[in-house]
């Protein structure tokens, strides 16, 4: 009776093992919202990053993109990044499909805490935002990656390592500079490098199908941009006066 009883558990396991994994959900879009927060975005800047993302996802013009789509809704994870080892989920896969997803979305966003204030790994945070995809609960032809930033990678491993590892594996990337109206004191290259940031994104930090760089003259004009890009990024159609990569 007892060796039955183990051969049914063992056929139990067997067939289990063999099953296949339920499918995740289809979406037009996975795309990771990186947003940077190292020591040169200062508390207004902070906020300003926050409130355009928030505002700009329930924009009218973003949520009919959207819901033009096949599946009529995307998959959006929100993260922020700083130093090498400093990178947080603030929000994890979300479907937004409508006004109300959008808000909600939004309104999260507004009341949670600020995650880092170190240094600058874009690195990092494309790395990050590589393993999010691993584990998202959804599933699309398209990933994205939108990364934010007023500065040049200063942390961790070359960003185009880390940028070359993602269109590797099918995955866009695109570039949201916030252009600073003066240099820091301490560090003017940071972000005024030479040649200017949007030439250093567009060098050295996106890639792949139709990847472009959109470039905020200052932090006010932040939800504009994010407006803009999102909507490029979510009906695949070419940004304003796009900044693409030698073959991307």
């Amino acid at each position: 009776m007892l060796r039955a009883i183990r051969l049914g558990l063992t056929l139990i396991a067997l067939m289990v093992a063999a099953a296949p994994a339920r499918a995740t959900e289809p979406v037009d879009l996975l795309l990771v919202l990186a947003a940077d927060v190292s020591r040169s975005v200062d508390h207004a800047k902070f906020q300003l990053q926050r409130e355009g993302y928030a505002a700009a996802i329930a924009d009218k013009r973003v949520l009919e993109a959207i819901t033009s789509g096949r599946t009529r809704r995307i998959a959006v994870c929100f993260v922020e990044w700083s130093g090498v080892n400093a990178q947080q989920v603030v929000i994890d896969w979300t479907v937004i499909s409508d006004e109300n997803s959008a808000r909600k979305f939004g309104d999260q966003l507004l009341e949670l805490r600020r995650s880092f204030a170190e240094r600058t790994s874009i690195s990092g945070g494309i790395d990050f935002s590589m393993q999010q995809f691993e584990r998202a609960p959804f599933h699309s032809a398209r990933r994205t990656i939108d990364i934010s930033g007023d500065g040049t990678n200063n942390s961790g491993r070359d960003v185009t390592a880390a940028r070359d590892a993602a269109l590797a594996q099918g995955v866009t990337i695109n570039g949201l500079v916030i252009l600073s109206e003066r240099p820091m004191a301490w560090n003017p290259e940071h972000t005024n490098p030479p040649g200017g940031l949007v030439n250093y994104f567009r060098d050295n930090v996106i890639g792949g199908p139709g990847a472009f760089v959109i470039a905020a003259e200052n932090f006010e004009s932040f939800g504009q941009a994010i407006i803009k890009k999102l909507i490029a990024e979510i009906a695949e159609a070419p940004a304003a006066a796009p900044a693409l990569r030698p073959g991307g």
